[in-house]
């Protein structure tokens, strides 16, 4: 992903609050982490290949895992 801003010209825009622009670079940065992951992961398939069944973790195990994370931090709301 480039590190530079759009360059195409755009109309005219309101300008963001200091709390707000701080707020939608940090949003920026964790998308942008996000998707370097993703990159890394197809430039290593691209690189070696399909990692091995058996090496893998169920999709139905991390599933589980996944939702038992989130329901750890959450309260639950009857």
């Amino acid at each position: 992903m480039s590190q530079q801003p759009a360059t195409a010209p755009v109309p005219e825009r309101l300008p963001l609050d200091e709390h707000a622009a701080a707020s939608v670079l940090a949003y920026a940065a964790d998308q942008r982490a996000k998707v370097d992951v993703l990159a890394s992961v197809l430039e290593d398939i691209a690189a070696h290949g399909y990692p091995a069944p058996e090496t893998g973790v169920l999709w139905e195990t991390a599933r589980d895992a996944h939702l038992a994370r989130l329901a750890d931090g959450q309260p639950c709301v009857a």
